[in-house]
């Protein structure tokens, strides 16, 4: 007999969301993770995927929604998960690397969500004093293995 296998009802369908890997002058584009500074990590610009769009049209949606920069995308260059044990939530994301096509960063450039509120370009030495994930994401921006494609294996959630 065949035993059945299910998840617990307590874990939720996986968020698929999109982020840029976006160097400019060998500056890296990251963005606050969470709204009205609940912690200060910082991540690569992107989020939820809307479905009947590509993950591309996504990502360049979501880049100029929190950092109204102009984007284009290239190759995937990570797979990233992350969850919640506690609340169920599971995201899986795809980062692609981006090249920058029109824009400057403004201080006063609004979030239509309201949660990124700071955005900055950083060199790799900044980004070591900053609390930064995924954690492979220096040596994915600027490191030997820099066009490889990556997996980050699942790791619960940070704040």
């Amino acid at each position: 007999m065949r035993k059945s296998w299910r998840m617990p009802i307590r874990f939720k369908t996986p968020r698929v969301a999109v982020r840029g890997l976006i160097l400019h002058r060998n500056r890296l584009l990251l963005v606050n993770a969470y709204a009205g500074g609940v912690s200060s990590l910082m991540c690569l610009p992107g989020g939820g995927v809307d479905p009947g769009a590509s993950l591309p049209d996504n990502l360049m949606r979501e880049v100029h929604e929190e950092t109204g920069l102009t984007v284009s995308v290239g190759t995937p260059a990570l797979v990233n998960e992350f969850h919640d044990p506690d609340t169920g939530f599971h995201q899986v994301e795809i980062v692609f690397r981006c090249r920058l096509e029109a824009g400057q960063l403004d201080a006063a450039w609004q979030d239509p969500e309201a949660i990124v509120t700071e955005r900055r370009w950083v060199s790799r030495d900044e980004m070591a004093d900053l609390y930064v994930r995924p954690l492979s994401l220096s040596e994915l921006a600027w490191g030997d293995a820099a066009g490889v494609a990556r997996y980050d294996a699942l790791e619960t959630i940070v704040r």
